[in-house]
C-alpha cells in the first residue's frame, strides 16, 4: 500500500511536471494552432474540389451503380470534413471542461 502511494505521488508529479512542457515553450502553441487552421482550411478545400469534381463526373455518368458510388464518395467527403472542423472547437471546449493542460493554452478552434 506504501508503494501505490509513493508512486502515485511521484508519478503525479512527473506528469504535472511534464504538461506544462508544451503551454511554457515559446512558439510551441502557436505553431499548433496554425497547423490545425491550416489542415482545417485544405480539408475545406478539398471537400469543395471533391465534391466539384464528383458532381462534374456524375453528370457524364450513365450508369446508376457509378451514380450511386459517386454519391457515396460526396457523402464520406462530407462527412470527414464535418470531423475535421468539429474536433478542434469539441476538443477546446471538453478538454477545458475536464482542465487539460492542452486546452488550457492552445486553442483549437479553426476561426
Amino acid at each position: 500500500m506504501l508503494t501505490i502511494v509513493f508512486l502515485g505521488l511521484f508519478a503525479v508529479q512527473s506528469v504535472t511536471a511534464q504538461s506544462n512542457a508544451v503551454c511554457s515553450a515559446d512558439n510551441l502553441p502557436s505553431m499548433i494552432e496554425g497547423f490545425f487552421q491550416l489542415t482545417t482550411a485544405l480539408g475545406i478545400v478539398g471537400l469543395a474540389i471533391v465534391w466539384q469534381a464528383d458532381s462534374l463526373i456524375e453528370m457524364f455518368t450513365l450508369h446508376p451503380e457509378q451514380k450511386k458510388g459517386l454519391k457515396r464518395h460526396k457523402r464520406s467527403a462530407m462527412k470527414s470534413a464535418v470531423v475535421l472542423v468539429v474536433l478542434g472547437p469539441l476538443y477546446t471546449v471538453a478538454g477545458s471542461m475536464m482542465s487539460l493542460p492542452l486546452a488550457q493554452c492552445v486553442d483549437l478552434v479553426p476561426w
